[in-house]
């Protein structure tokens, strides 16, 4: 009978364990080699109202916006709409989150941090995507605007900007010549004001 009780009780540990496991790999950071920097985009917050009381729980967000995708070492632009149970996030600055594909050049699973949860914590939300031609977003004096990805990229290089591999932050950031006023030229991927 002891024997019996132990199998059992290991069996539902093990069981309980893998799931826990299942579950953790899920958000591995391994499993999401893209990244994806987002811009802008608008949303529609909808709610419900639990046991029908009178306050309101968030159900579900959704809209439409712009981002770049960093796949193998290089800049994509690309629109997106969205339906996920929690808001989403403007990237701050350079950073980028980690992206995976759910359908190949259509939809993507980004991976965002949880607001109020443990540091690393995340939840994830699924992008569907039309990709640009040869085009990536960039900021121009605060303004969201397109250039070539072949004039980005080459910024890239000459900043160390790779955000697949860690570096999410320009070694030779511009932001004194931003804050300046700087012009900067059209289109020729080394603009001062231009930001992923």
């Amino acid at each position: 009978m002891r024997r019996v009780f132990t199998f059992g009780l290991s069996g539902v540990l093990g069981s309980a364990l893998f799931s826990t496991i299942a579950v953790a790999a899920i958000r591995n950071p391994a499993d999401y080699p893209l990244r994806v920097h987002i811009f802008q985009f608008n949303s529609h917050s909808h709610y419900y109202h639990p046991g029908g009381g009178f306050t309101n729980s968030l159900d579900a967000v959704d809209g439409e916006g712009r981002a770049n995708l960093f796949e193998k070492g290089q800049p994509r632009g690309f629109d997106f709409s969205y339906s996920c149970t929690q808001r989403l996030m403007v990237s701050p600055g350079y950073e980028t989150y980690l992206a995976r594909w759910k359908k190949q050049d259509r939809e993507l699973e980004v991976l965002l941090p949880e607001l109020g949860g443990k540091p690393g914590e995340t939840y994830s939300c699924d992008l569907k995507v039309s990709l640009k031609d040869a085009t990536v977003y960039i900021r121009h004096n605060g303004l969201l605007s397109e250039e070539p990805a072949s004039d980005f990229k080459k910024w890239m290089d000459a900043h160390q900007y790779d955000p697949e591999n860690g570096k999410n932050t320009p070694v030779k950031p511009p932001a004194a010549e931003a804050d300046a006023g700087t012009p900067a030229p059209a289109g020729n991927g080394n603009s001062p004001n231009s930001q992923p």
